[in-house]
């Protein structure tokens, strides 16, 4: 039943290319940016130490991403999505603090910045207890920080957190 509503018999090549053009252009950007990873030449162990090459993290995420679009296709054949409605406040104001997380990550500090529009963000899709939205907006960028810094053995770029923290 479902594979006839997403497939129709009169026109199943248009039918199939409107389902698959969304997970297909995620999976091109995908091989793009492994290919460009590809490019990048081995950093020598002086460099880089014992943590992992500049390269394997975008492979790692892309080869994810292409998995997730290879789940989606799935899914728009098994159910085809619904029509979308007209997008208001939420859409809107998460771009808007997508701005002003640029803004801060540029003038003030990555992990500040996270902080800030993750808390903005929980109020704006409708969290009600700022104490709940205030523990995410810190326990999350915290656990990331000390994931890269500890685990990854990655620092992030210069600002007033990290500048305090890395002395």
């Amino acid at each position: 039943n479902a594979r006839r509503r997403c497939f129709p018999r009169e026109a199943p090549f248009e039918s199939a290319m409107r389902f698959l053009t969304i997970p297909g252009v995620i999976a091109a950007f995908s091989v793009a940016v492994i290919w460009a990873a590809l490019q990048l030449e081995l950093s020598p162990a002086m460099i880089v130490g014992e943590s992992m090459q500049p390269r394997a993290f975008p492979i790692l995420l892309m080869v994810l991403n292409l998995v997730l679009a290879g789940l989606l296709a799935f899914q728009y054949r098994s159910e085809p999505p619904k029509k979308i409605r007209q997008e208001g406040l939420h859409a809107w104001g998460s771009i808007a603090l997508f701005v002003v997380f640029y803004l801060l990550t540029v003038y003030i500090d990555m992990m500040i910045a996270i902080s800030v529009v993750m808390f903005a963000m929980c109020l704006l899709w409708g969290e009600r207890r700022i104490h709940v939205a205030a523990l995410v907006a810190f326990v999350t960028p915290a656990a990331v920080f000390l994931l890269f810094d500890l685990v990854l053995r990655v620092r992030f770029p210069r600002g007033l957190f990290t500048t305090w923290y890395y002395g």
